[in-house]
């Protein structure tokens, strides 16, 4: 597991793999439980609101404790696709059954617009908090079901 960054010129995509010896059930009750991120990663400060389709949530993330993002829920197909987003960008998180009760979870953020390019530089790398973020959610899910 280690995410990858591709930069374009409007654009920017991190994405990260982790394969998880969890059911979708198990990953999805954590990733729909806003009260419950803080307690399982470090990457989340809160998030306000309720997980649920169509839903609007403001999250506080490690990366900038200071700013709250205001989000829209986009997509919510439980148990294996959810979304969350705002004009310059979009977070999903996709979770595959794999054999004997596995599962393959990705992590996908595209940002970007017109305007990226006169603030790119400003946003930091989510490389590390996406890779801390897929290991608490193993290590949280596998607790699950342990």
């Amino acid at each position: 597991m280690s995410a990858t960054t591709i930069k374009r010129v409007f654009s920017r995509v991190t994405e990260v793999h982790v394969d998880i010896d969890a059911t979708a059930q198990d990953i999805w009750a954590l990733l729909t439980d806003a009260e419950g991120y803080p307690r399982w990663t470090e990457t989340v400060l809160s998030i306000e609101g309720t997980i649920a389709p169509g839903a609007k949530i403001k999250l506080r993330s490690s990366l900038d404790p200071k700013r709250t993002f205001a989000l829209t829920v986009r997509a919510f197909e439980a148990p294996r696709l959810l979304s969350w987003g705002d004009a310059m960008g979009e977070r999903s998180y996709a979770i595959a059954e794999g054999d004997h009760g596995a599962a393959r979870f990705t992590m996908r953020e595209k940002i970007g617009g017109p305007l990226f390019p006169l603030f790119a530089w400003m946003i930091p790398s989510f490389d590390a908090s996406f890779d801390r973020f897929a290991a608490d959610l193993k290590r949280a899910a596998e607790a699950r079901r342990a």
